[in-house]
């Protein structure tokens, strides 16, 4: 089975066959090259749904992911992401395996034909060529032929008139003749025309158009298997994420699994628990004696007396309307003294491990400028070393004051937890980043009823429970600080090594986040991404501050 054979006589059909293939081919690029859009689109989307319902940073949301369903619900929203990333895969391998390589074979695919149907013409051409020439011989001899039997005719008129002399008939003689010797010339060329001809014919027809068509039917066969092939690309691409997206949703069914009931109901007994004893029982007021009547001090009235009753964990006012009231932030006790006990103690506890955090960075600033320092000691030349000192001194400074902060706070500490029942399911201090996530994660009180500065109970504080006051009111006061936005852009000039703690490598044309400039110590403070942050010397960035910037960036 041959084109070359069977089609010999359909080169226009071949020709518009082959473009048909060559279109066939085109559509189907376009048709992964949407694919591969699509998968683009619905992974951008997974990711924009997952980044959606991320609990903010430093938030209120950020606290409610301690309990085992948020977590799980965390970890779908982690493995959704892992989720995108498989589609985003599928769309780069098809991109790579299919599209690019079938724009690249369309390409060369369309040379081959134009090559094979340039030689198919020309073939013909010469054929018909051939055939002209041929025509023009036959044509020749045919007019010679002509042209001797009228001249022959005109000598035997001119010998059989007696009027004529013998020189015009002689002359008549000589011109047959020589008609007759173009006639045989004729016959000859035409001849040899014909027969070469023949051979060009035969030749055409059974050796040049077949090896073309023959070479075009071949191409028109690998187009064919390389679209085949293509489409079990097709298939072998989204294969081969089958498994990855399984563990996906195996980790999302593996964190359904681990959500645990009970943990989360002690976990809100931590988060709510006020350290309050129940009230004791009322006493009998006896109104048949005429002697004065007073008041039990575990009475739920106690908060209406007269106010001689004396006031516990340092209250000011009796009956106030605590923690539902919302006040403005600096308002309320430096000791926390208008908390419940157990909330009184995550607060200290909090501002504590705040406070040692910012210690810690003030001696990572410290440490990074008295690094600065040495640079400048033993290169004179990239700045003064004195310059640093002035700085130097506020640091020790702050340190100190923050270190007599965290004396003041740990003692107000160890004085509430003397005063609470011991606890028998956790340590008296815990882990700061533990206590970090659970400290501003009380809003209210898990008691019908809720307790007055002094530990008694009233009406009225029962009453003004049932108000509906946002989440939010009680923990504005204590929102975490944001991350520093950024403020401009650098580029790194040269690399730089940051191997101390506060210090971050960059490497030279490096493009990063400015999140504080240059005060004046000689470092600029940079962010990488969300979690890589830190100072490098000035010296060794170009810095392009942005004034209009307002927030920190978010980072995909």
């Amino acid at each position: 089975m041959s084109w070359g054979t069977e089609l010999w006589d359909q080169f226009d059909n071949l020709e518009k066959h082959t473009q048909w293939g060559i279109d066939v081919l085109e559509k189907y690029i376009k048709f992964v090259k949407e694919r591969t859009e699509i998968e683009l689109s619905y992974a951008k989307q997974l990711r924009n749904l997952s980044k959606k319902y991320q609990p903010k940073k430093n938030s209120k949301e950020e606290e409610e992911y301690r309990y085992t369903s948020t977590r799980a619900f965390l970890a779908t929203l982690n493995e959704m992401n892992d989720y995108a990333g498989q589609h985003e895969v599928i769309s780069e391998n098809m991109t790579s395996l299919i599209t690019a390589e079938l724009t690249r074979y369309v390409q060369e695919l369309k040379q081959e034909r134009k090559s094979h149907f340039h030689d198919g013409r020309k073939a013909q051409q010469h054929i018909e060529t051939c055939w002209k020439q041929l025509e023009a011989s036959k044509r020749r001899f045919e007019r010679d032929c002509k042209e001797a039997d009228r001249a022959q005719q005109y000598f035997e008129k001119m010998d059989a008139d007696i009027n004529v002399t013998k020189a015009d008939v002689e002359k008549a003689r000589q011109q047959a003749q020589l008609r007759h010797q173009m006639a045989e010339d004729s016959k000859a060329e035409y001849s040899s025309t014909l027969q070469k001809f023949n051979s060009e014919q035969h030749e055409h027809y059974y050796t040049h158009i077949p090896n073309i068509f023959q070479k075009i039917q071949e191409m028109e066969e690998r187009r064919i298997v390389r679209i085949g092939e293509s489409m079990k690309t097709f298939a072998e691409v989204d294969r081969q994420v089958i498994p990855i997206i399984g563990k996906c949703l195996d980790e999302i069914t593996k964190a359904a699994e681990s959500v645990d009931h009970k943990n989360d109901s002690q976990m809100v007994i931590e988060a709510f628990k006020s350290g309050f004893e129940p009230p004791g029982d009322v006493d009998f007021e006896d109104f048949t004696q005429p002697m004065k009547r007073t008041v039990s001090e575990s009475s739920l009235s106690n908060s209406r007396g007269d106010g001689k009753s004396e006031p516990k964990f340092g209250s000011k006012s009796k009956g106030k309307l605590w923690p539902f009231i919302k006040k403005n932030k600096g308002a309320g006790p430096e000791d926390f003294s208008n908390l419940p006990p157990e909330q009184r103690r995550k607060k200290l506890q909090q501002k504590v491990d705040e406070l040692n955090r910012d210690i810690q960075k003030e001696m990572d600033s410290r440490d990074a400028l008295t690094k600065m320092k040495d640079v400048y000691i033993k290169n004179p030349q990239m700045g003064d070393a004195a310059s640093v000192d002035h700085r130097l001194a506020e640091l020790g400074q702050n340190i100190e004051k923050l270190r007599l902060e965290v004396q003041k706070f740990e003692g107000w500490l160890a004085e509430v937890e003397g005063r609470l029942p011991a606890r028998s399911e956790q340590p008296r201090r815990q882990s700061g980043v533990y206590e970090a996530q659970n400290a501003s994660g009380v809003n209210s009180c898990a008691q019908d009823r809720e307790s007055s500065p002094d530990g008694s109970y009233t009406e009225e504080q029962s009453q003004e429970t049932e108000m509906k006051v946002p989440a939010t009111d009680f923990d504005d006061e204590f929102d975490d600080e944001e991350p520093l936005p950024t403020i401009g852009t650098c580029k790194a000039l040269y690399t730089f090594e940051g191997q101390n703690e506060g210090t971050i490598s960059v490497a030279e044309g490096e493009m990063l986040y400015v999140i504080e400039e240059d005060k004046g110590d000689g470092w600029t403070r940079i962010r990488r991404n969300e979690d890589e942050e830190g100072y490098v010397p000035t010296s060794y960035v170009e810095v392009y501050l942005d004034k209009n910037a307002k927030g920190a960036m978010t980072y995909i």
